[in-house]
């Protein structure tokens, strides 16, 4: 069944044949893919031109449970509509002025894990395991997961990685980034086996497509009691170099960000952690100075508890 002209399905047919289409990154496709499906089953028959941003409001907010999943629809919607509006197909972006939804962690809506809770995952999974080094990589590198399930000796050069990201969503060549082989990696890999090509691989021996890794990454962390995930790492280790003093070009460098936004986001948060403890002590009342505290003579409080001790 052909789909009726200037319909929402129509339109994202269209759009799904174009170069914009095409310039985002193959697990991009996918994950809009599904989010695109859905929105057809349940809206495609709909003009395209009545869909305004209480449409896209009201579709956020059926996915508010999940909030990732909301705003996963959201730049799905977003990037349709760039395109839509530039094929004038439609005079206005019903995006415009929707909101991401907040996380129940944070803005991302990816939990960051806890000190304790990668304690508990280190018990559960020693060094020499594959979910050991996995943690490790993720931990001591920053790597997304999709550069984490590529790296491998390769990459390797005097103890330090070098490796260009994935492509971002927009097309645009990744960033090349340098971070050197931290003591507790070093000894996971070299307890591990590997890979030919990769350090990390599946059971089959075989490098991991970056979806299949994240979702057995999430098994062994439930495994371990950790509600986290493999992005949830790189924050954690983004947060513990920002409370350690890391400054914003330092972060850059290691994480990979082509702007200082999200450092910023990381360096701010750490600045009001320690302004926090540092001005703690000034919610106590004032005390009173030492000179207007009575004194005791010296020896005196050892004579009143012998005195209490006789009874006399």
């Amino acid at each position: 069944k052909q789909p009726k002209t200037n319909s929402l399905k129509w339109a994202l047919d269209r759009y799904r044949h174009s170069s914009a289409w095409a310039a985002l990154s193959p697990s991009t496709r996918r994950a809009r893919e599904n989010i695109i499906g859905h929105v057809i089953k349940t809206a495609g028959d709909e003009p395209l031109r009545e869909i305004t941003s209480e449409t896209i409001r009201a579709g956020r907010e059926r996915r508010s449970a999940t909030p990732h999943q909301a705003n996963a629809f959201l730049k799905t919607m977003r990037g349709f509509f760039a395109w839509a509006v530039e094929e004038k197909h439609v005079a206005v972006d019903a995006t415009v002025g929707v909101k991401m939804l907040a996380g129940p962690n944070d803005e991302n809506g990816f939990h960051t894990w806890t000190q304790e809770e990668l304690d508990r995952f280190e018990a559960r999974w020693p060094i020499g395991t594959r979910e050991r080094l996995a943690f490790d990589l993720l931990l001591y590198t920053g790597l997304r997961r999709g550069d984490a399930v590529r790296v491998g000796l390769q990459h390797v050069r005097d103890g330090v990685i070098t490796i260009r990201t994935e492509k971002h969503r927009k097309g645009k060549a990744g960033e090349l980034i340098t971070v050197p082989i931290l003591s507790p990696l070093a000894a996971s890999i070299a307890a591990t086996k590997t890979g030919d090509l990769t350090y990390l691989v599946n059971e089959r021996g075989q490098p991991w497509v970056k979806e299949s890794f994240g979702n057995w990454f999430r098994d062994v962390c439930r495994a371990a009691g950790c509600p986290g995930a493999a992005h949830g790492l790189r924050k954690a280790g983004a947060t513990r170099a920002a409370e350690r003093g890391a400054s914003e070009r330092q972060l850059m460098a290691i994480f990979g960000w082509s702007t200082g936004k999200m450092a910023q986001h990381y360096t701010r948060a750490a600045d009001r952690s320690r302004l926090a403890r540092d001005a703690a002590a000034l919610l106590l009342p004032e005390q009173p100075e030492n000179k207007n505290l009575p004194h005791l003579a010296p020896g005196a409080g050892a004579k009143a508890k012998r005195r209490a001790k006789s009874g006399a």
